[in-house]
């Protein structure tokens, strides 16, 4: 059984799939790990750490990809340098396991498909208690949401705390945080570590307790649909739905010293949640940090990558926030992927059992056919 880690080539990716930590457990399981030459170096694991954690390092790319039982990645698979794409170095009948957006970029799933390869993505693993130890999308967005209050913090030409100083009181910011989630409430958290005054916002009720018991006042507003999708994400809402939203939500931007939005759909159109209305009401130095830029963003005025002043107001849109804490962003994502793993190996040997829940959910392609019916459906529509 030869489990392969990749280098990222992905352009800002520096995260790894494993961290030598992790590659000594599984060595010490009895399974071979080959790790590329540099692969951990941007999140600062040099290849004479993962030597000393028992993998072996590769320096050809095309080898480690094309004997690789397991290949483990933290982005989907790109274009090399070359023009080959990486699917096309994957073995037939081998497991890839990454992030592969197959509801943003359902494509890719036909392509693993016709390779036949067995493709488990980090995106979809279920959001229940047992499967808490492989959920990505939670770990990465914690840490993207606690970046963000920092990035405003730089951006903001004010204090966070409040201070009483010879010269005079200084108010503590206000900051308006869009969106509950994993990211939303690292970012509740932060903003209050950091002595701002803080209110959230979130279609989905059930969040209220969690924001308080964070110090916030949580902002809510009454809507006659379910607002909660499976696995307990926040559902895309109705159109009445969302302009009752935007008018609740558009005193407290207004009001707002920051502003970080997070509310993200998967496979979707990120909700607009911030209007150029809204923007032009508020303050000259205010701050606006998109969490959902990559996804077309919840402000109206967002640019993905950029930082742009937009009628006085700072409006920035990072893009993969995680990739930008290397370290822990690699040691969480690398405990999610070997909890994984535990599941698809047995004595030595790969197991994929469907009747298991989590590998179910997870795996969007085997044995030649796409098995998830969303990333079908998503496909039929680019087909269409």
């Amino acid at each position: 059984m030869k489990i392969a880690v990749a280098k990222e080539i992905e352009i800002c990716e520096r995260r790894v799939a494993l961290i030598p930590e992790t590659v000594a457990k599984l060595v010490k399981q009895g399974l071979e790990v080959f790790v590329e030459a540099g692969a951990g170096e941007k999140a600062f694991f040099s290849d004479a750490d993962y030597e000393t954690a028992g993998a072996k390092i590769i320096s050809d790319s095309a080898q480690l990809w094309s004997e690789a039982d397991i290949l483990l990645k933290v982005s989907p698979p790109q274009t090399r340098e070359d023009g080959r794409a990486e699917i096309e170095l994957l073995k037939p009948e081998s497991v890839l396991i990454s992030f592969l957006n197959p509801l943003g970029n359902p494509v890719i799933a036909q392509q693993l498909a016709n390779r036949q390869i067995t493709a488990l993505s980090m995106e979809l693993i279920p959001r229940s208690t047992r499967a808490q130890s492989m959920d990505a999308l939670s770990s990465q967005a914690s840490l993207a949401g606690y970046k963000a209050v920092l990035i405003a913090a730089a951006a903001l030409p004010k204090y966070f705390p409040m201070l009483t100083t010879a010269a005079g009181t200084i108010a503590p910011a206000k900051v308006f945080i869009m969106g509950a989630g994993v990211a939303g409430l690292q970012a509740i958290a932060t903003a209050r570590r950091l002595g701002a005054v803080v209110e959230a916002f979130d279609i989905r009720p059930a969040v209220k307790e969690e924001v308080q018991s964070l110090g916030a006042k949580f902002v809510e507003v009454k809507l006659e649909e379910e607002t909660v999708a499976a696995g307990g994400y926040a559902k895309e809402i109705s159109e009445d739905s969302k302009k009752r939203t935007q008018e609740l939500v558009a005193s407290h931007v207004k009001n707002a010293d920051i502003v970080i939005t997070t509310a993200q759909v998967p496979g979707r159109q990120a909700p607009r949640l911030v209007t150029e209305e809204m923007v032009a009401q508020m303050k000259p130095g205010s701050v606006i940090v998109d969490l959902a830029a990559e996804q077309g963003g919840n402000c109206g005025c967002t640019e993905a990558g950029k930082d742009i002043i937009w009628n006085g107001v700072t409006i920035i849109g990072p893009i993969n926030l995680p990739s930008s804490m290397p370290v822990h962003a690699s040691q969480l994502y690398a405990k999610n992927v070997t909890s994984l793993m535990q599941l698809l190996i047995k004595d030595k040997a790969l197991e994929i059992n469907f009747g298991d829940d989590i590998v179910d959910a997870a795996c969007v392609t085997h044995g030649g056919e796409i098995r998830n019916q969303r990333v079908k459906e998503a496909l039929q529509a680019v087909a269409v």
